[in-house]
């Protein structure tokens, strides 16, 4: 399935890969590309079966950021260039792009290599879990073309990434490498093969209770928002809504007798 000519999507075994696909711009961010990553991950959202993703780029890049020569085309924002104007729920169309793969109800894992500079760091940022190849270059651009992070990085960084860490690379703009992004939090895990090493955690993951999963994930964004009391709240209602349910009870099963479980899909 392809969207825009920009971004595509192939389904195995539960497993959805997303895959950037502007090699010859090192998947840099035009307009066309940001509504192709905004529609591929609407398109998710509703996809009965999928119970993991992969994000990654073609080529020789994860993203390159903004592609500068749109640079002037202030609707890559959204409705008219207006920053303000919520398109997309709570986000405007550039925020949506990193922001639409954390709302997913399923996990995303990002591969990144390459270059992720910028809007495309935001975009890898929006994944749950990101597994960069040690020699990526990274870097928080925006200040260099006078900008700020603008994507949903300051929402997607937020217990990840150490403050003084963030405002330092981010009003410098230096690039830092794969491995320095997992000592800093940018990164979850650093592999020579990134794509092979998400592919085999998506696998991993879709072979588990997706109502538990997905549960899971709810509760982990939800979370960050809430005091200790709306917290514990949280816990007791999405358990009490797990138990002896047919997933759990399956769950079970499976594990008691040591083999995969057969899950029917939410």
């Amino acid at each position: 399935m392809n969207f825009h000519d920009r971004v595509s999507i192939t389904i195995e075994d539960h497993v959805a890969h997303v895959l950037l696909d502007r090699a010859d711009k090192m998947n840099a961010l035009d307009d066309a590309m940001f509504e192709a990553i905004v529609a591929a991950g609407s398109h998710l959202h509703h996809s009965k079966g999928v119970r993991s993703v992969v994000l990654s780029g073609a080529g020789r890049s994860f993203c390159a950021g903004l592609d500068l020569s749109s640079m002037g085309n202030t609707d890559r924002w959204g409705s008219g260039g207006n920053l303000t104007d919520r398109t997309h729920g709570n986000a405007n169309r550039a925020q949506q792009a990193a922001m639409v793969w954390r709302k997913l109800p399923m996990p995303v894992i990002a591969a990144v290599h390459g270059v992720c500079f910028g809007g495309g760091l935001q975009v890898a940022s929006g994944a749950d879990i990101r597994i960069a190849h040690p020699d990526t270059r990274m870097a928080v651009m925006e200040v260099k073309w006078g900008l700020v992070p603008d994507m949903g990085g300051y929402v997607l960084w937020r217990g990840n990434v150490r403050d003084d860490v963030l405002r330092e690379l981010t009003y410098t703009h230096r690039e830092f490498s794969g491995t320095e992004a997992a000592a800093f939090g940018f990164a979850t895990h650093v592999d020579a093969d990134p794509l092979g090493r998400a592919m085999a955690l998506a696998r991993e993951i879709a072979g588990k209770s997706p109502h538990a999963v997905r549960g899971a994930k709810l509760l982990t964004n939800r979370t960050a928002y809430m005091d200790e009391d709306e917290i514990l709240m949280a816990e007791s209602v999405a358990q009490h809504q797990l138990m002896y349910s047919p997933g759990q009870i399956e769950a079970v099963k499976a594990g008691m007798e040591k083999r995969a479980g057969e899950f029917v899909d939410p």
